[in-house]
This record gives C-alpha cells, sequence and structure tokens, in this order.
C-alpha cells in the first residue's frame, strides 16, 4: 500500500468520529444520531486492524513510520504530519479497538441525554486516533487536549457519587500535568534548533547535536513529572481512583484503556530517544516512585478497597508502575515490555470497568460486602469477569503475561531488589483479584442482595454487552497467543538505534 493510501486510511480514522460529532451537534435526530455513532465507533476500529495487518515485516528503525505524507496545515513550524511505527502502531490499533468496545457499550447505555453523552465520545474517540498518529509532537499534544476535555464534562454530568469533586479533581491535576508536559515539549523544539516540531526532523537535529547534560536533566524532569501525573505516576495519582470509580462506564473505559497510556507513549516516542542524557540521571528516581509508591503502597491500598469499581481503579494505578519500571531500565526489552503491557491493560481495564458495571446493574451496588452467589444467575458474566481478572493478574495465555514477563526480564540486570518488588506485586494482584471474584460471585448471597434479587431477578449479560466484551477478550487472546504480532514491530522500531547509547539488553525476532 502506497505513502498517500495510508495518510488517506489515517485522516478517515480520525476526521469520522469528529464529522459525526458534528452532525450530531447539528441536530441529527435521536435513531439516526445512534445509527450514525455506531458507523463513526467501527471505521477508526476496523482501519485500525487493517493497518496493523498490512504493516509491512521490514518497516525499519526508529522513526521509520509507514506514511510521514504532511496534510493540511504546515506553518510556523507545524505540519500535521500523520504516520504509524512500531510503537505507535499498537496503541493507534488499541484506541480503536477499546473505541469500538466503549462506543458500542454506551450505545444501549440508556444514558440521558445519549445524543450529547455518544457526541463527547466521538470527540473523545477522534482525539485519540490522531493523538497516536500524529508525527508532529504539537498535533500529538493539540489531540490528546481534545480527547481529555469531554473526559471532565462525561465526570461532571454523567458519574456516579462525588462526581463533581473527582470532575475539578481530574482538572486539577490533569491540567497542570498537561501544562508541565507542555513546557518540557516547547523545550525541546527551542532547544533543538531544528525549527520544527517534527519528530523526524528533531531526531535528526538531536543525534548530530545532542542537547548539553544539564538541559536534558531538565527537560526530562518536566516530561517525566508532566507525563507522569497523566498517567498516574505515585504520588500524583490521587485523581484517577477517584475519577473512574465517579465516570460513566464508556468514559472510564476510553481514559484508563487508552488516553491515560498518552504520557507512556510520549516518554517512550519522544523523551527517551530525545534526551537520552537526561533519561539516565532520572532513571532511579523514576523505578523508585514506580516500584514503592505505585507497585507496594498502592498495592496494599488496592488490597483494602472494598468498593469494585475503585479496586479497579487502583489496580490501574498499581499497574502503571509496571510501565515505568520498564522505561526506567532505559533498555529495547524494558520499552519493549511497556508497549505490550499498555496494549494488554488498556484491553483488560476496560473490559473490568464494562463488566463492574453490569455487575452493578444486577446488583445495584458496587459494595463487595454486599454481593455473592451472583454466577449461579449470571454465568456468563461471571466468566468474564473471571477471566478479566486473570488477564489483569498475567495469566499465561493473556497478553499481559507477555508485558510483565519482559518488564521482569529487563528489570533483572537493573536491579534484583526492584525485580523482587515488581514480582511481589503480582501477588498483591492475585490477592485482591481473586478475593474480588469470589465475592461477587461465589458463595451464598449477602442478605442485601438476596432483597434486591428478590425484588429485581438479574438477568446474565445482554448482547449489548456480550460484544463489547467479546471484542476486547479476543483481542487480548489474541495478543495473548500470538505476541509478536505486537512485539515485532516494536523491536524493528526500538532496536534499530539502542533508547540510550549506553543501552545493551536487546531482544531478538
Amino acid at each position: 500500500m502506497d505513502s498517500s493510501a495510508n495518510a488517506s486510511l489515517l485522516q478517515l480514522a480520525i476526521a469520522t468520529p469528529l464529522v459525526a460529532a458534528l452532525v450530531i451537534a447539528l441536530g441529527l435526530p435521536k435513531r439516526f444520531s445512534v445509527r450514525l455513532a455506531a458507523a463513526a465507533f467501527a471505521v477508526p476500529a476496523l482501519v485500525a486492524l487493517w493497518l496493523w495487518w498490512q504493516f509491512p515485516a521490514n518497516a525499519g528503525g526508529n522513526y521509520a513510520f509507514l506514511s510521514d505524507t504532511a496534510t493540511g496545515l504546515q506553518a510556523f513550524g507545524l505540519s500535521l504530519k500523520l504516520g504509524l511505527n512500531g510503537v505507535s502502531l499498537p496503541m493507534f490499533v488499541l484506541a480503536g479497538v477499546v473505541g469500538l468496545a466503549a462506543g458500542l457499550y454506551a450505545l444501549r447505555s440508556g444514558a440521558e441525554r445519549l445524543k450529547i453523552y455518544l457526541m463527547l465520545l466521538l470527540v473523545m474517540q477522534g482525539g485519540l486516533m490522531g493523538t497516536f498518529a500524529s508525527i508532529d509532537i504539537f498535533f500529538f499534544y493539540f489531540f490528546h487536549e481534545l480527547a481529555l476535555i469531554p473526559t471532565f464534562i462525561m465526570v461532571g454530568i454523567w458519574g456516579g457519587r462525588d462526581r463533581n469533586y473527582a470532575a475539578m479533581k481530574m482538572t486539577i491535576y490533569l491540567t497542570l500535568g498537561a501544562m508541565l508536559s507542555l513546557v518540557g515539549l516547547i523545550a525541546i523544539y527551542t532547544q533543538s534548533g531544528a525549527q520544527s516540531f517534527d519528530l523526524i526532523a528533531l531526531r535528526e537535529e538531536l543525534a548530530a547535536n545532542p542537547l548539553p547534560v544539564t538541559v536534558q536533566k531538565y527537560i526530562f524532569g518536566l516530561l517525566m513529572f508532566g507525563f507522569g501525573t497523566l498517567v498516574s505516576l505515585w504520588p500524583l495519582h490521587t485523581w484517577a481512583p477517584l475519577g473512574y470509580g465517579a465516570a460513566p462506564s464508556s468514559a472510564a473505559m476510553l481514559h484508563a484503556g487508552v488516553l491515560k497510556k498518552f504520557g507512556l507513549y510520549g516518554l517512550i516516542q519522544i523523551a527517551l530517544p530525545l534526551l537520552p542524557a537526561g533519561a539516565q540521571t532520572w532513571a532511579w528516581t523514576l523505578a523508585l516512585l514506580a516500584a514503592v509508591g505505585n507497585v507496594l503502597v498502592i498495592g496494599f491500598v488496592t488490597l483494602a478497597q472494598r468498593d469494585l469499581k475503585q479496586m479497579v481503579g487502583y489496580s490501574s494505578v498499581m499497574h502503571m508502575g509496571y510501565c515505568f519500571l520498564g522505561i526506567a531500565t532505559l533498555s529495547v526489552v524494558g520499552a519493549g515490555g511497556v508497549v505490550l503491557l499498555m496494549v494488554a491493560h488498556g484491553l483488560s481495564v476496560a473490559l473490568l470497568f464494562l463488566l463492574a458495571t453490569s455487575i452493578h446493574h444486577r446488583t445495584h451496588t458496587f459494595d463487595l460486602s454486599e454481593m455473592g452467589g451472583l454466577a449461579q444467575k449470571t454465568p456468563v458474566l461471571a466468566a468474564f469477569f473471571t477471566a478479566a481478572t486473570l488477564a489483569g493478574i498475567g495469566l499465561p495465555g493473556f497478553a499481559n503475561f507477555w508485558g510483565e514477563l519482559t518488564v521482569f526480564v529487563s528489570l533483572w540486570p537493573f536491579s534484583k531488589w526492584i525485580t523482587a518488588v515488581a514480582i511481589f506485586g503480582v501477588v498483591i494482584s492475585a490477592i485482591y483479584g481473586l478475593r474480588a471474584a469470589a465475592r461477587v460471585f461465589f458463595g451464598p448471597p449477602t442478605e442485601q442482595l438476596q432483597i434486591v434479587m428478590k425484588a429485581h431477578p438479574p438477568a446474565d449479560l445482554e448482547w449489548s454487552e456480550r460484544v463489547p466484551a467479546l471484542i476486547l477478550f479476543a483481542v487480548l487472546l489474541f495478543i495473548g497467543f500470538w505476541p509478536r504480532s505486537v512485539s515485532d514491530a516494536a523491536n524493528q522500531a526500538l532496536s534499530a538505534k539502542p533508547v540510550v547509547p549506553t543501552a545493551t539488553i536487546n531482544f531478538q525476532r
């Protein structure tokens, strides 16, 4: 497939949900809005899967993008340049797949003001596709902000308990994180002398004329804490469990599953290759914050949760610690493991948020102490939830296993005791995950649940819930049994040149 065709497909994946949102906003009747939204969620997913299938095995090394044709605006060092390489391709596919599942779930959610709800989700979807398809870091940032704004609105309007406080806290934290990231990105542009925000041009200029170590140190610090806040790096994480607990399900699926990966992707695609010396100065700080804070502290906090949705939210924060640890190793293996884990976690956490809401619809509570015995009435729901829990723990056969294993392999030469902490985190996640599954689905129903079930007999998953769950589950299994579908492309992108000059670890095709 030629470059212009690829560029057209990328434009289609970005524009379709945005144009659909505009058409709905202009007053399209509700029944047509639902049909249009369904098609608009499907198009980016189909484009992403097609490009994944067509991505060449010999795509090349760092910054060898599938398409680098500039389109539209080209001024002031900006160019709307779209393309995919081995790092951005898996994220683009993740955005398409999770967006489709979240959109399908939203269509039958029965949300009030459904047209506005779908319109905001479509804007979010379009922004996500643009984020991971952008070669120009200005548009990379712009599309992220475009996807982020609907999150605040959706939490504030359609959110659950404490939604106003959650929306305000998310706004403060994520705005500060985004501002720090923007300052870091602008600093790269001004200090590089490249006169362009184009990643390819920046890479070439900084490879020939690296920034001084002190400058790299400060810029990487800005990006690490800015992107880290957006990802929920400890102790800048407190917005995430609260926000996800209050967010409507589809918004939580898209944000926790995809949008939160923006910061990790930015560190791998921008910060590590452009600021290698800065990365070396911050590596141990990042590793300590992730190991002690995200894995241990948040792991034990997750154990203490009694609210199902809060538990899923805290577990998401905990698993981001593994991604930060992989980045801190400054190795190709670590970065490749993070790419795998980002995709796996995005799929599994989106599935868990979907299922948690499905459980709430049948029990009318998120309180784990008020549940029990639901498997007798909802065996399909129980099977999906148990499988999603096992995927999150890292059971072989699911994509999460390969991501975590690769991160552990990269950690061993970096620090053996941090490796031990990370592996202990798997034990923690197994305890809270399996305990939650047991409390919800097995054992006798509690008195409170018996009263609810008598008044509202629970039915098993409907097809409007099964289809999005099956989409997420199928991709989790596909990557679990064929991890090379992600790792080969990532390996090509990351191993042509080491992530940092001193990195010596590599993995082979």
